[in-house]
């Protein structure tokens, strides 16, 4: 598979992390940049946001993988947009010069999925946190996620009640499962549907700074 596109912004001086933003299906690269100045208004960040590999006849933008069944991403297609994803984290972190230690991993919906998968993939670096808007953790054989190895990662989730293409259940239970394993979780409900929530965005930005200026996680 090809390299992925991706649209970046650079940030206004040296850059004091990284911040890779995962769009939602049906969309493409620029759809979460205005996401990225939001929560990084400073411009303190380099800000990347992927396109998804997939095209689906029918259907407008670009996927991370073939939407069967929510919570159930189709394997074959999951797993080529993990590892298409994973490359091109690899490859930022090379020509950046900035560690996995120093990246938010985040995304919605679908961007959330890829979020989970890659930054709570075996045999993944860890990123500094991971920002969960309106997704899942996705069940695929084979495709395990390692949250033994991930004792005290932040992760931000936000998922709105009204939500009707992916259930709030599955932001509450990806919560509950995340913090039994020890990772450092700050879950936020809404009354919105199935999109980004303005009013949590503040939250959200706080979350980041005290993420990516203090981290408190650390790989053993």
């Amino acid at each position: 598979m090809a390299g992925l596109v991706f649209a970046e912004r650079p940030p206004a001086g040296p850059a004091e992390g990284l911040l890779v933003l995962h769009h939602g299906r049906g969309a493409d690269e620029q759809d979460l940049l205005r996401l990225g100045e939001v929560l990084d208004p400073e411009r303190r960040l380099h800000l990347v946001t992927p396109r998804g590999p997939l095209s689906l006849p029918g259907t407008p933008g670009y996927h991370w993988y073939d939407a069967q069944r929510v919570g159930h991403p189709d394997p074959e297609t999951f797993r080529a947009g993990r590892a298409a994803l994973a490359a091109l984290h690899d490859e930022l972190w090379e020509r950046t010069g900035t560690t996995p230690e120093r990246t938010v991993l985040g995304g919605f919906s679908q961007g959330t999925v890829m979020s989970y998968a890659t930054g709570l993939g075996a045999g993944r670096p860890a990123p500094a946190g991971i920002l969960a808007l309106s997704g899942f953790l996705p069940q695929v054989p084979g495709e395990e996620l390692d949250t033994a190895a991930r004792g005290g990662l932040p992760v931000f989730i936000a998922h709105g009640r009204r939500d009707p293409m992916i259930s709030v259940d599955f932001g509450r239970q990806a919560a509950e499962a995340l913090a039994a394993a020890g990772l450092d979780v700050e879950y936020h409900e809404s009354d919105a549907a199935h999109r980004v929530q303005p009013t949590q965005l503040p939250l959200a930005r706080s979350w980041l700074e005290r993420v990516l200026l203090a981290p408190h996680w650390r790989s053993v």
